[in-house]
C-alpha cells in the first residue's frame, strides 16, 4: 500500500509541475490546494529537496521549484525516495535485495516467482510515467 507520505509527495510535485512560469510555490499554497497538513507537507518537501527533485528559495517570493524538467522525473525515482523499495518482498528487490529468512531456496519459492511478476509490472508502469505525464491528468480533467 502506498503511504500517505508518498501520496502527498507525488501530489505536491504534480502541483508544482503544473504551475505556470515555474516560479517558486509556497508550501502553504500546496497544503491548501491539495488538502495536506502543512507541517507534514514541509517535512516531505524537505526530503524531496535533499534528494535533488526540488530547489527552494527563501524570503519574499520564495518557495519550492523543480530542479529538473517534469518530463525527466520518473515515478520510479520518486517512489524509491519517498517509499523505499518498489518490490513487495526483499528477495525480489533490484536495489534493496535481501534473502528471506523463511525461504530455503528462492528458485523453488512460489511467492518469489509471483512477486517478480508484480515487481516487473510495477516497474513497467512507474518507469513509463514521468511527473509531466501524471501532472497532465489533472490539467486535462482526467480522473483515474
Amino acid at each position: 500500500m502506498l503511504s500517505k507520505k508518498t501520496k502527498y509527495g507525488i501530489k505536491a510535485l504534480s502541483y508544482i509541475a503544473r504551475k505556470e512560469g515555474k516560479s517558486p510555490v509556497q508550501a502553504s499554497e500546496i497544503s491548501e490546494s491539495e488538502n495536506i497538513s502543512q507541517k507534514f507537507l514541509e517535512s516531505i518537501l524537505l526530503e524531496l529537496r535533499k534528494s535533488g527533485f526540488l530547489g527552494s528559495k527563501k524570503g519574499k517570493g520564495g518557495g519550492y521549484y523543480l530542479i529538473k524538467e517534469a518530463k525527466d522525473i520518473k515515478m520510479t525515482a520518486v517512489i524509491r525516495v519517498l517509499e523505499g523499495p518498489i518490490a513487495m518482498v526483499p528477495c525480489v528487490s533490484l536495489n534493496y535485495y535481501e534473502t528471506c529468512d523463511d525461504c530455503p531456496d528462492e528458485k523453488f519459492c512460489s511467492v518469489h516467482k509471483l512477486m517478480i511478476q508484480v515487481r516487473d509490472a510495477s516497474l513497467k508502469v512507474l518507469g513509463e510515467n514521468t511527473l509531466a505525464d501524471i501532472s497532465h491528468f489533472q490539467e486535462a480533467g482526467v480522473k483515474k
